[in-house]
């Protein structure tokens, strides 16, 4: 980076920050303070719920999971409208008609107080984690590609997220997304056409994407049913949409961005607007991974993105070993190319368009072959590296290839995103335990000026917290599933709790309090065991078991109650 990448990406960064401050300045209540006085827009809240959702991770990892995976990610998220459309016609107008700060205060009001804390600490607890790692994911991956000090990185993003957050509540989170968002499919645009103008130079768009379907990346739908594989049509239908249900209809960093809305409404309408627009954008983000890996049939790429760790392998008594295995790359790769050119040339006959595609095929795998031998050199140099180099990909891409400016603001998109995820998720954890907890347990009867700032109080310990949280983390295989995963372990049974609390009316505090537990605790051991490797699950079916244990225990302990209010 020089002194223009540098001034476009603090200067993008400062303008967001201040621009919240500024236009939030004067708020005197905690209603103003939490849900932004009633006063936005769909759009402002169909933003401002992308925002929140598309983290640093969705723009650092995505890319480098369809780099080594392909489009099948993407069916992560093909439950998604469905869960919306059922968030907009039964969540929404309920919590509008109780006038709720959190949706968890609909918890006491259905079943009892004790319910509706364990909601609450079920979201603080995978919430909290999941603002660390937001902070971290992207500070991890910029000071390794950037040498920044990886501490300074992670203060530098937290302060700026904790200034506007602290000063404006919601309506800063909010009408600060609508720059971060524009920032961010800005700068990802312009990514996607420099990489395409760059595979020009060797073939066309559509010989590009010719060459990604032979090689299996444009594969966006598996239709075969396994449990033990991540990402299928089945996982994504079902999985996919107890996790965005619970997401979006229990959680209260997302639950708080459409409450803010001037009526139920806008809120539906900002909802639908995500419901339509959320697979395009992460089709289009898992594109732009595949194109980079086309990009790199043509451009030589490094043996193994992580450059802190070649580094260290480099110094070790592996050094020469893994010189020679890196000839033997370069060796791969040009033969992949020369292939893949005659491909591109699109003046081939049927029969040599087949031969030539089976030896594409196969100089790819030798390619893969030889990274996964790199792999294992660099974890004889030193066993505590984590070896998965996918979400280095795509900012090397961004630092080796992009013209400068370019290049500041990418980097700021990345930044714009874990700010604006941050700051949601701050402001959620705050407004939580600020009104479910201090104000129902501890403080009751205080002035609307003595809950602002206890929120605000709240907000800045959260926000250090998270800070903490992010340097004493440790670096996850994939980050985008590393926040997916922990967010499964959890929603599933907070999703349970509220599906019981709509459908089923003769069903008590008690025996959802004792089934909620339960069922929890059978996911915690579901997914130890899967990372023990015991079985193998899917982590979307942890959402499937959480809520369907919750509702079905909850009939259970019902019956044995009896229809007495317990």
């Amino acid at each position: 980076m020089n002194t223009l990448d540098l001034i476009v990406l603090f200067g993008t960064l400062l303008f967001i920050v201040f621009y919240g401050v500024w236009k939030t300045r004067g708020q005197r209540d905690i209603e103003a303070y939490l849900l932004g006085g009633n006063s936005m827009k769909w759009g402002t809240i169909g933003l401002s719920v992308m925002a929140t959702q598309a983290s640093a991770i969705t723009f650092i990892s995505t890319p480098g999971q369809a780099y080594d995976s392909g489009m099948g990610f993407v069916q992560n998220y093909f439950g998604l409208p469905i869960a919306l459309i059922v968030v907009s016609a039964v969540f929404i107008p309920i919590y509008y008609r109780l006038k709720v700060f959190t949706a968890y205060e609909f918890l006491e009001t259905r079943f009892d107080k004790k319910t509706r804390l364990l909601g609450a600490f079920l979201f603080l607890v995978q919430r909290g984690l999941a603002a660390g790692i937001t902070i971290y994911a992207p500070a991890i991956i910029i000071s390794s590609i950037l040498r920044w000090d990886l501490t300074l990185t992670i203060l530098c993003t937290g302060v700026l997220v904790i200034i506007y957050t602290v000063s404006g509540g919601t309506k800063a989170v909010s009408i600060t997304q609508k720059q971060q968002m524009a920032v961010i499919m800005g700068g990802m645009f312009a990514a996607f056409f420099m990489i395409v103008g760059y595979i020009s130079d060797h073939t066309t768009f559509g010989g590009a994407l010719e060459i990604a379907g032979n090689l299996g990346k444009l594969e966006v739908v598996n239709l075969e049913f396994d449990l033990t594989e991540r990402y299928t049509i089945w996982s994504g239908l079902t999985g996919g949409f107890f996790l965005s249900l619970s997401y979006f209809g229990t959680d209260q960093s997302q639950v708080q961005r459409y409450l803010g809305g001037t009526n139920a409404s806008e809120s539906r309408m900002g909802l639908m607007f995500n419901a339509l627009l959320k697979i395009p954008m992460q089709f289009f983000i898992l594109l732009t991974g595949v194109m980079v890996y086309i990009f790199y049939i043509f451009y030589q790429p490094p043996m193994h993105f992580k450059e802190t760790s070649v580094e260290i392998v480099k110094e070790s008594q592996y050094h020469e070993e893994y010189s020679n295995l890196n000839q033997e790359y370069v060796e791969a790769l040009d033969k992949r190319k020369e292939v893949a050119l005659k491909i591109a040339s699109r003046n081939l006959s049927e029969y040599d368009e087949k031969i030539f595609t089976e030896q594409l095929v196969d100089a790819d795998q030798e390619t893969l072959a030889i990274r996964e031998k790199a792999k294992e050199l660099i974890s004889k140099a030193d066993a505590s590296l984590k070896t998965k180099d996918s979400d280095y990909v795509f900012l090397t891409f961004i630092i080796t290839y992009l013209p400068h400016g370019l290049i500041g603001l990418l980097i700021a998109v990345i930044f714009s995103a874990a700010m604006s995820s941050t700051s949601s998720e701050l402001n959620a954890l705050a407004s939580t335990t600020s009104v479910d907890f201090y104000k129902r347990i501890i403080k009751e009867d205080g002035s609307a000026n003595h809950y602002l700032n206890v929120s605000k109080g709240l907000t800045f310990a959260w926000g250090v917290l998270a800070i903490l949280f992010a340097i004493l983390a440790k670096n996850s295989e994939n980050l985008i599933e590393a926040v997916n995963i922990i967010g499964s372990i959890f929603y599933g049974t907070v999703l349970g709790i509220f599906l019981v609390a709509f459908f089923t009316k003769w069903i008590r505090g008690t025996a959802v309090f004792l089934a909620a537990i339960l069922a929890q605790t059978g996911v915690i051991i579901c997914h130890f065991l899967t990372e023990a490797g015991y079985f193998e699950l899917g982590y979307l079916w942890y959402n499937v078991i959480g809520c369907g244990g919750t509702m079905l225990l909850s009939i259970i302990f019902q019956m044995f109650l009896g229809t007495k209010k317990a």
